[in-house]
């Protein structure tokens, strides 16, 4: 069962399904450049119903010390949060909250996952938190909150990108 529910992607046009490779069936949403410049990071569903989110480091992944970029970790993290929620949230949301502990480093090649839960959900407020892992080894703890909130189309004269 590596089907999300339907109505997890409500309002989610930029949803992609790779078709080939590493991650052939996993997802990722195509919106967010930051992520997609970033990425790519992936998301599925397992057949317990619990999402996982991986990703392969690649150079671009790295610091000066040829070890994962911290904000290369913290921007996965957040794409998790998100993930993990999605069944839930079914709609936008913003990140109104992060903390985060970096255990170990991960280098080139190194397969990241996440192994993440809501631990708390609300009528506007949704409470995560989640541990990166290569293989058996914590790399990084964190845990957020996200906020749902209703989509407001561009103002008038702005520019979309």
């Amino acid at each position: 069962m590596n089907e999300l529910p339907k109505n997890a992607f409500h309002n989610r046009p930029d949803l992609r399904v790779e078709t080939s490779g590493e991650f052939k069936g996993w997802r990722t949403w195509t919106r967010d450049h930051f992520e997609t410049h970033n990425g790519p990071f992936w998301h599925r569903m397992d057949e317990n119903g619990r999402v996982q989110c991986a990703f392969r480091v690649e150079k671009k992944h790295l610091n000066g010390q040829r070890n994962v970029h911290g904000g290369a970790f913290m921007s996965f993290a957040d794409y998790c949060l998100f993930a993990t929620a999605s069944p839930m949230l079914q709609g936008p949301g913003v990140t109104v909250s992060f903390s985060c502990e970096f255990l170990d480093a991960a280098r080139e090649g190194e397969l990241v996952e996440c192994d993440g839960e809501i631990t708390r959900a609300g009528g506007s407020l949704i409470f995560l938190r989640g541990i990166l892992k290569s293989g058996e080894r914590a790399l990084f703890s964190f845990s957020g909150t996200i906020k749902r909130v209703k989509w407001k189309p561009p103002a008038a004269g702005a520019v979309a990108t």
